[in-house]
């Protein structure tokens, strides 16, 4: 078995430590939960020991080709966008209109919105160039409805501001928060347990080629900072056993591709307990499932982008706009209801606790004299909307997705 290194580690690994160390810094800087102070003062002990014994060898060097011979999938159609027909619904956007999708993917939502509503402007922003190259397609098919937007939800202010948009005047704004099922359906972009594929989950893909992947902190980190990442951003019970197996099995072979990451937390436990694991909704799940989320949330930042993003839609949006937040699991979702409630995020600290602890929050946007009510959302709906029954069958893909709507005061 040959080992290649893939181009983002030939600049070496003090690239990747500046990269890490730059991210614990801000981690540290913006967290006050226990758990998480706890998770990035792990992380960053590991960081200074892997300092202290860097080796000139990288660590992103991936063993064979690609997916094994004989198993390439057919590509597949376009993915339904989830939970369109509410989306729509909930936007109501009206002719002449302009719409931020923030997280334009495969543009299901965006085509539909285009070919739903007469002459609307839709503003495609996403972090994955792959995605925009779609959008640059699709801006030629609509000539002057598209404009595409390459950058993260922290990019998105300075993005607005170079095309002359100023605050307060988008009208409706679209936010499918995780992984795209573009991205899923990718094995050389190593988001799937499901196919084999290089360890990578950036979701910017080549954009920032010193920016740490999902193999970099398998192999770096120490068992605590694992275990504390798995914990805080998988609620993975099992976070030690599965953090211990990871640090012995990188000791044989560093562990590059997600068909061996997955193989080795699925070793953590016995068959019968594998087979009787199930996700919130009762389906069968992969033992590897919330490690592989936990991994790819760390590795992208993804929470404190998630709620930078829903400040920047927040200043966008007009008086009466409206907003539409799809979220995939329960860490997002505690943070957009939060966020629309009114509640003190600046320090993302509470949102992680499990919704039965529930604990006084101060609520730096809210009313008192109404109840608390938030000074700057008004909900359409007060619970949280689900997919139906025959979108579902559909799309199964949407079965944890769950869609919160609210107009700008």
């Amino acid at each position: 078995m040959t080992q290649r290194t893939c181009g983002r580690c030939r600049q070496g690994s003090s690239a990747v430590l500046r990269i890490i160390k730059r991210i614990m810094i801000f981690n540290m800087c913006v967290r006050s939960n226990a758990m998480l102070r706890k998770t990035n003062l792990a992380v960053w002990r590991a960081w200074r020991s892997w300092k202290l014994r860097l080796q000139s060898s990288t660590v992103c060097a991936y063993s064979g080709s690609g997916p094994l011979e004989g198993c390439e999938e057919a590509e597949k159609p376009p993915h339904t966008p989830v939970m369109l027909k509410e989306v729509l619904h909930y936007l109501d956007i009206q002719q002449g209109q302009v719409v931020l999708d923030m997280t334009f993917g495969g543009g299901g939502h965006t085509k539909a919105i285009l070919n739903t509503v007469p002459e609307v402007t839709v503003l495609a922003l996403d972090r994955d160039p792959a995605a925009i190259s779609l959008a640059e397609q699709l801006a030629k098919e609509h000539s002057g409805r598209v404009k595409p937007l390459l950058g993260r939800f922290s990019e998105l202010e300075a993005l607005l501001s170079d095309m002359s948009i100023k605050p307060g005047t988008i009208d409706a704004v679209l936010l499918d928060a995780g992984c795209s099922s573009m991205q899923m359906d990718q094995a050389e972009r190593g988001f799937s347990l499901s196919k084999d594929g290089p360890l990578d989950m950036r979701m910017d893909g080549e954009r920032y080629p010193n920016m740490p992947c999902a193999a970099d902190a398998v192999n770096t980190l120490d068992q605590q900072a694992l275990a504390s990442i798995l914990t805080a951003y998988g609620e993975e019970r099992h976070a030690r056993k599965i953090a211990s197996a990871i640090v012995e099995a990188r000791r044989v072979n560093p562990i590059t591709r997600t068909q061996q990451l997955a193989s080795v937390v699925a070793g953590v436990f016995p068959a019968a307990v594998a087979y009787r694991r199930k996700d919130r909704l009762n389906r069968p799940a992969h033992m590897a499932t919330k490690t592989f989320q936990a991994l790819r949330i760390f590795v992208n930042d993804e929470l404190n982008e998630l709620h930078t993003g829903l400040c920047a839609a927040q200043a966008a949006l007009r008086p009466g706009g409206r907003l539409c937040v799809i979220t995939f699991h329960s860490l997002e979702d505690r943070l957009v209801k939060r966020f629309l409630r009114g509640e003190d995020l600046s320090n993302l600290d509470h949102y992680h606790f499990s919704p039965r602890k529930q604990e006084t929050m101060k609520g730096r946007f809210v009313d008192e004299r109404k109840g608390g009510e938030s000074l700057l959302w008004v909900p359409v709906r007060k619970k949280v909307i689900t997919a139906e029954k025959e979108d579902v069958e559909e799309n199964p893909r949407g079965r944890s997705a769950k869609l919160r709507a609210a107009v700008r005061r």
